[in-house]
């Protein structure tokens, strides 16, 4: 039976200069639903450019974006807008609102998108994600600076629940903290897409043994195409050369 893919991406390409240099030169890309997928990448290969292409926050220059099915550059203002509500989305440096609560951050797109629901299922289905993101109760009411790194990145990842998306992006989630951080954080993420059964969880990241350790799927770009996507021991072993550098040098890092 074929596999139902949550994103298909098409010949895809992206200049920001009138077209003499594509960021993005040609991707073709598709994402199964239900997957646990990890791209990688060198700095500058057009990850995190692909990334909003994904959520419908930069248009193409040519190819297609189909997310659920649908091709985002083919739906009104409104139709996108419920489309990205299908996203949920766990930024690099969490992105909380700093002048509101724990609490708040979280029943914050709730309130937005779900007008219809009284302030008290909000707040309780608020509470729900943050505790199964891993928060204690004692936190909520914090604000974002009161917490700690990890507990940051809880919160965060309860704020891009709220919606029960469809797919779950992870920005670079583990940029920047200690080693025993970035198996939380790892760990996180895998106890999350297990949770959810049938949603789709990707993972932008410059970090390879992430990608091993938590990817089903693993996909690396190099100048703004799709060089090799696969299993992890489909990139252990690849005879492809940038492959073969990416790989010895994430596994000498470890």
């Amino acid at each position: 039976m074929k596999k139902e893919m949550a994103i298909e991406i098409k010949d895809l390409k992206k200049s920001f200069d009138g077209g003499h240099e594509f960021v993005l030169n040609g991707i073709d890309l598709q994402i199964p639903r239900g997957s646990l997928t990890v791209i990688i990448g060198y700095s500058g290969t057009g990850k995190s450019v692909l990334l909003k292409h994904m959520l419908g926050l930069l248009k193409p220059t040519s190819g297609e974006v189909n997310v659920l099915g649908k091709n985002i550059w083919q739906l009104s203002e409104d139709e996108l807008v419920k489309l990205r509500c299908s996203f949920g989305v766990l930024f690099q440096h969490a992105a909380l609102f700093d002048d509101l609560t724990v609490l708040e951050n979280v029943a914050f797109p709730i309130h937005e998108h779900r007008r219809y629901l009284p302030t008290r299922e909000v707040i309780e289905m608020a509470e729900k994600k943050l505790h199964m993101s891993g928060l204690d109760s004692k936190h909520f009411n914090k604000l974002p600076g009161e917490l700690s790194g990890g507990m940051r990145k809880r919160a965060g990842l309860a704020r891009a629940l709220a919606l029960d998306p469809d797919i779950l992006l992870y920005d670079e989630p583990t940029t920047g903290l200690d080693p025993i951080l970035t198996e939380m954080v790892d760990n996180l993420i895998q106890e999350t897409h297990k949770k959810h059964t049938g949603s789709t969880t990707i993972v932008v990241s410059h970090d390879l043994m992430a990608a091993f350790r938590i990817g089903e799927n693993v996909v690396m770009l190099d100048k703004g195409k799709v060089l090799l996507q696969g299993t992890p021991d489909d990139f252990l072993n690849s005879d492809l050369e940038l492959v073969r550098k990416f790989v010895d040098k994430g596994l000498k890092k470890h």
